[in-house]
């Protein structure tokens, strides 16, 4: 019944809707595993992916961390906590805004305008929305000068430090510490106020020769693997 419902609002209402950047659909019709997913995240694409790999990572036994660079409230963090609840999560983040050094080459390279705001934030604030903060490791400061001495394994990534400079430094950083199977998600690649996600996403993977796949979340994310 829901389903017939869905596919009436989509014949009636699916133009309008997708101009929107609104679409109906199904998903996984034949997979049968109980799977868990907050219903109010509003980007099921971006988090489905996430609970799917998850589940790779932790059926195929493989080792490692888990990461986020670029936190800002930690709204994404939390899943990621959630679904690799055994796992060490490190947070990387300013956690003051974007950098004026990262800014610089954004303008210098028509990427961004990098003016948005993200300085409403703090370690505490985001620990607070961390469902297990013992396994939290907050890193504060420049990236990747703060990363210094971190020498982790890690089994999924997410970047999301919109851009260009943090983002081509956190492929550098982090691939060479992927574990075999290991994914990376980078946001806002196919995201047109943020062109330098794509542009250090396509220079890193051209100078690494390894692929990528763009995912249809909100943010158009990309995803490596390895």
């Amino acid at each position: 019944m829901i389903r017939l419902i869905a596919k009436k609002i989509n014949f009636l209402l699916g133009k309008t809707l997708q101009n929107k950047n609104v679409f109906i659909s199904g998903s996984l019709d034949y997979l049968h595993r109980e799977r868990t997913l907050d219903r109010n995240y509003f980007d099921y694409v971006r988090l489905s992916t996430l609970e799917l790999i998850s589940y790779e990572i932790k059926k195929r036994g493989i080792k490692g961390s888990v990461a986020e660079l670029g936190v800002f409230k930690g709204k994404f963090a939390r899943y990621i906590n959630t679904y690799f609840p055994d796992r060490l999560l490190y947070l990387f983040d300013t956690f003051r805004g974007f950098d004026n050094r990262d800014i610089a080459i954004e303008k210098e390279n028509f990427f961004s305008s990098g003016s948005q705001d993200f300085s409403s934030t703090s370690v505490d604030a985001v620990l607070k929305l961390m469902p297990l903060p013992e396994k939290c490791i907050p890193v504060k400061g420049f990236f990747p000068e703060s990363a210094a001495g971190i020498e982790d394994v890690f089994v999924f990534v997410s970047l999301d430090a919109d851009l260009y400079e943090p983002i081509y430094n956190g492929l550098h950083f982090f691939y060479p510490r992927l574990a075999k199977g290991g994914y990376i998600f980078i946001h806002d690649f196919n995201n047109d106020h943020y062109k330098g996600s794509r542009k250090a996403v396509e220079q890193f993977c051209s100078e690494q020769n390894i692929n990528f796949t763009p995912l249809p979340d909100s943010g158009g994310s990309a995803v490596i693997t390895k």
